[in-house]
């Protein structure tokens, strides 16, 4: 099955104190490029959503945040009563001022407040780690509806090269016909004696190089190789690049024998068709 390298997940934790919300975003990259920004409490599982999203994304540039709001009365932050206090003290050993204006100076002072560090809740951690895995599937579900788009795509457009190529065998046997009457014409314009056995012979093997047998052949077997590798169960966008690369030298080299204006034209029309598939080849995981 297709998928699409670009996606997005939300999931949003509803917890006693605190909304957590996790959000996925992926876009198209060669290999997996991992960005995780998560909150310092849950810095140590760090790892384990990595390996995670690495095993069920593979591959793109995918983004993983983790917000907090806070909506209850948990805190942190808390007032470090001694230090405040021993600023009380000197403060009114140096002026004599109200209570209130005194508490208002200490708390503004270095170290009135300090940070305790959040011990990871197991418990909270689990109803996370159930949102993350939910996520995941959001973006791999999207990731999967965008690769079915991208798939209809890919079989119009294989189904149209398929198509020019017939479109080229019909036009071949024309194009046979044009280039001897070239020759002849060509010979007969140079006004000499030419012995008709040996030019017979060198035409003959001009012809058999302007042969496109085995290009036709091995052209249709890459078609049907793509097809088959589109239909399979897992998503290689790597796979079916390299296909397209070989579909490419085919066309190619068809276009260089050709030496046929309508045959040409059938050409120029199937790489067209290639070079969409290559870009949007970009985007498969």
């Amino acid at each position: 099955m297709t998928q699409s390298m670009t996606g997005y997940g939300k999931t949003i934790v509803q917890l006693p104190q605190k909304k957590v919300t996790i959000e996925i975003k992926s876009l198209n990259s060669k290999n997996l490029d991992l960005n995780v920004r998560i909150p310092a409490a849950y810095k140590e599982k760090e790892l384990v959503i990595r390996k995670n999203l690495s095993t069920h994304l593979v591959r793109g540039k995918v983004e993983f945040s983790i917000y907090i709001e806070v909506t209850g009365e948990e805190t942190t932050t808390i007032i470090n009563k001694a230090v405040v206090n021993n600023y009380i003290d000197q403060l009114r050993e140096i002026a004599v001022t109200s209570a209130e204006n005194t508490l208002e100076i200490a708390m503004r002072l270095p170290d009135a407040l300090k940070v305790e560090k959040a011990e990871l809740n197991e418990e909270e951690w689990k109803l996370i780690e159930a949102g993350i895995e939910e996520a995941i599937t959001k973006i791999v579900t999207y990731r999967k509806d965008e690769g079915h788009v991208l798939e209809n795509d890919f079989l119009d457009r294989i189904n149209n090269i398929q198509r020019l190529a017939d479109e080229v065998i019909t036009i071949d046997a024309d194009r046979m016909v044009y280039v001897r009457e070239k020759l002849h014409k060509a010979v007969t314009d140079l006004k000499v004696d030419v012995d008709q056995n040996r030019f017979e012979q060198e035409l003959m093997y001009y012809l058999e190089k302007l042969d496109i047998t085995e290009e036709k052949v091995r052209l249709n077997n890459h078609l049907d190789y793509f097809l088959k590798e589109l239909k399979g169960d897992s998503s290689n966008g790597k796979k079916l690049g390299f296909i397209s690369q070989e579909i490419g030298r085919e066309i190619n080299t068809l276009g260089s024998k050709s030496n046929f204006a309508p045959m040409q034209k059938v050409v120029v029309q199937m790489k067209d068709e290639l070079e969409k598939i290559k870009e949007q080849l970009l985007n498969v995981l």
